[in-house]
């Protein structure tokens, strides 16, 4: 079998013969195999090329264009140098087909003679083809920092379309940075406008009943969810960058300040109290959101995981569709906690005298309609209007029915009277100051980072079907600036629905024109229809929740974690019992501490790896997933896959005493020569700080006493320049740091072959 062989200069025909025998003879078989086949390639006039005058191999990629094949059997790693034959002009070496035929007639039965022949030439020929490792230029402190912040705030350079640019045009692009709709409302057509209305309509049929819904969910009257879908979507349509999203309050959002603010204020006996802490927790959630957005802050959101975003909303679904037990059973009396203990135990207290078999009917029935209208919508794709206008049908017709036979007055709750009207001010019922202005503050910031969170992960899944670019930040201070303004008309947290935004992109949508269709159409429901609602049963609100959260629930997701990532999957399952079994805050708390737990052991505990070298290459590679690559004899060869900080500098140098620990017991096992070069492999090493140097400097004392040379292997360009700076580079000597592991192991094992 034919394998590539590469290495430093090339020879005049009789030495590059002589030259690539040496390897042939060097196999583990120890017999000559590659010579026979070397003599048919020096035959070969179209391989051989002769050199005349001196000079330094420089330029690989030139070499790599053609290459001996020489047919030879497995060589000993260390001795696999690799040589260009097409190199012309390299360097003269003046011999005769005599000397050579007998320098390879001893080398055949004398190992070492052959050895003492080339050893001089191979090592100071290859010497020259090992490359330095570069030194950046010295930056200034202020630039280097400069650079830092602009990478950490300002990655997408929102400041590049303002260069060069007239003062004119600046503050057009400024209003249109600000304000999206000026941008792409200079090519809005009555086409795209035609979209907007069907989708925005049809999301306006889905969202007037959940709306009602939810608002019943947060403890709060049924027309605060119809004001947070009237006047946020329209702060949205001006401000936002995402064309698909459909805002207006949400389930999750909905509980989780329901519950936080329950933990406060009682919303049964002090109602208006309750109100106003709501008003309160929506205004700073709106600073916050808006804040991280202008302070280029978003990246803080990234800090709650996938796996943990999976675990809660199915836990908080879980929850919710819980608590609509009540309307939906028709239970007077119950439990205000939201863990499944008190909820299930409240429901089997009062199975024999709270329950109501009218309300279950009706309940029921109208469940089975509206899991079938979103059957037929995932089976049917052209059918998604089906389960987007069910939830309104099932209002209209049990309300009807309800009225016409006075259910109500045989037990089945109802929505009772919604007082006619816009939103009306709330901005005299927000705290400033005061013990409500903390507790305020407190919730606003779970609840805005939650709301951030779903909307902006909705935002950026549509965005990428329609292959536009979702600016995060904007988003922020657009979400931020609705609730902020949003808390001053009687709304609370509004943010982007899952189902909402899924109908309105099937449904068409163009841009978020839609959002202002909506608007209007609650605007409508609030001046004309509410009275309407009055005998609107509280089991179809019930229904009409839990069918809207079991899309919440995504175990697919959660077994694609398990099969990926156990770590992952532990997050996930943490977030969804303590939101089940406990409440939704402590859900959330242990989703984030998982999160920030798994970034900290990853920090603390970054990867190392054992490499060894993959047959015929020059690659080097971990042996666990190439468990054909071979280790190279007196040389150990570890990888260090983070950055060196002070939360892992003393780990990684016991990671690495460790590795040698165990390589020397198994070859003092098989009375194997002891390792005598440790070469760390720096690639994955984007930076070093001061303890980590620190811990170099020991790992090297170390191994000195053990006599074991350390060699460093392509450190990059941050690395390498505080290793200068450091004085480790001097420390070690700059001829043990290399730029790759394959030319420090060929010249590390030249120098041990010399040496010996």
């Amino acid at each position: 079998m034919g394998t590539r062989l590469r290495s430093s200069p090339s020879f005049p025909p009789p030495i590059s013969r002589a030259f690539h025998s040496v390897y042939g003879y060097l196999s583990k078989s120890h017999t000559p195999a590659g010579i026979e086949g070397l003599d048919r390639w020096h035959n070969d006039e179209a391989n051989v090329r002769t050199g005349s005058g001196g000079g330094q191999c420089t330029n690989w990629e030139e070499a790599n264009r053609g290459y001996s094949t020489v047919d030879e059997g497995d060589l000993v790693p260390q001795f696999k140098l690799f040589v260009p034959t097409n190199f012309s002009t390299i360097i003269s070496i003046s011999t005769n087909q005599t000397m050579v035929k007998s320098i390879i007639a001893e080398a055949e039965n004398k190992d070492i003679e052959l050895d003492n022949h080339f050893s001089s030439i191979t090592h100071t020929e290859s010497l020259k083809c090992v490359h330095k490792v570069g030194f950046p230029p010295q930056r200034k402190f202020v630039k280097e920092f400069k650079d830092a912040l602009k990478e950490t705030f300002f990655a997408d350079d929102p400041l590049r379309p303002y260069k060069d640019q007239p003062r004119s045009r600046k503050l057009v692009l400024g209003l249109q940075f600000l304000f999206p709709i000026l941008d792409w409302g200079r090519n809005y057509n009555i086409s795209k406008f035609k979209g907007d209305v069907i989708a925005g309509l049809t999301i306006a049929s889905l969202c007037i009943p959940q709306d009602i819904g939810y608002a019943k969910l947060a403890n709060l009257d049924p027309k605060y969810g119809l004001y947070s879908s009237f006047v946020p979507p329209l702060i949205y349509a001006v401000m936002g960058s995402s064309l698909d999203i459909a805002i207006g309050p949400v389930a999750v959002i909905s509980l989780l300040l329901g519950t936080l603010l329950q933990n406060e204020i009682d919303p049964t006996t002090n109602k208006e109290e309750y109100r106003q802490l709501a008003f309160t927790a929506t205004f700073f959630a709106g600073v916050v959101q808006a804040a991280l957005g202008l302070l280029r802050l978003g990246f803080l959101i990234e800090f709650l995981s996938h796996a943990a975003i999976v675990g809660f909303m199915g836990g908080a679904a879980i929850t919710i569709a819980l608590q609509q037990l009540k309307g939906f059973l028709g239970i007077k009396n119950f439990t205000k906690n939201t863990d499944i203990v008190s909820v299930m135990k409240s429901v089997w207290g009062s199975v024999h005298h709270g329950w109501n078999w009218q309300t279950i009917l009706i309940g029921a029935s109208f469940l089975a309609f509206l899991m079938f209208a979103k059957y037929i919508g995932k089976k049917r794709k052209k059918l998604f209007w089906v389960p987007a206008m069910a939830p309104l049908v099932s209002v209209i017709v049990s309300t009807f029915f309800v009225y016409i036979t006075r259910a109500d007055k045989h037990g089945v709750q109802i929505v009772k009277k919604i007082d006619r009207g816009i939103n009306p001010s709330s901005v005299t019922q927000i705290h400033f100051s005061g013990p409500y202005a903390a507790k305020g503050f407190k919730i606003g910031v779970v609840a805005g980072m939650i709301a951030l969170t779903e909307a902006i992960a909705i935002g950026r899944t549509f965005a990428a079907m329609k292959d536009y670019q979702l600016d995060g930040n904007k988003e922020m201070v657009a979400l931020g600036t609705m609730n902020i303004i949003g808390s001053m008309t009687s709304c609370y947290v509004a943010t982007g629905s899952f189902s909402r935004s899924a109908v309105n992109f099937m449904s068409g949508c163009q841009t978020t024109v839609s959002n202002i269709v909506m608007s209007l159409v609650v605007m409508l429901t609030l001046l004309l229809i509410t009275p309407l609602f009055k005998y609107t049963p509280n089991a179809i609100l019930s229904s009409i929740i839990i069918s809207a959260v079991i899309g919440l629930i995504d175990y697919e997701a959660a077994l694609r974690i398990w099969k990926v990532d156990k770590f992952d999957f532990i997050a996930c399952m943490g977030a969804f019992l303590g939101v089940v079994f406990v409440s939704v805050e402590i859900g959330l708390l242990i989703a984030v501490c998982i999160s920030l737990a798994k970034i900290l052991l990853q920090v603390t505990r970054p990867r190392t790896a054992l490499l060894g070298n993959l047959p015929k290459t020059t690659l080097y590679r971990n042996i666990e997933q190439y468990p054909e690559a071979a280790k190279v004899p007196g040389v150990l060869i570890v990888r260090i896959d983070s950055a060196v900080y002070f939360t892992n500098s003393n780990y990684v140098k016991e990671r690495i005493l460790r590795w040698l620990r165990d390589e020397e017991e198994q070859l003092n096992a098989k009375s194997l020569p002891k390792i005598t070069i440790l070469i760390v492999d720096m690639s994955p090493v984007i930076d070093i700080d001061t303890s980590g140097i620190h811990a170099f400097e020991e790992l090297y004392k170390t191994l000195q006493k053990q006599e074991v040379q350390l060699v460093l292997a392509n450190p990059g360009p941050v690395v390498i320049q505080k290793l200068h700076l450091a004085k480790f580079t001097e420390l070690i000597s700059q001829d043990k740091i290399f730029l790759s592991v394959g030319e420090a192991v060929m010249s590390c094992s030249l120098n041990s072959r010399r040496d010996a």
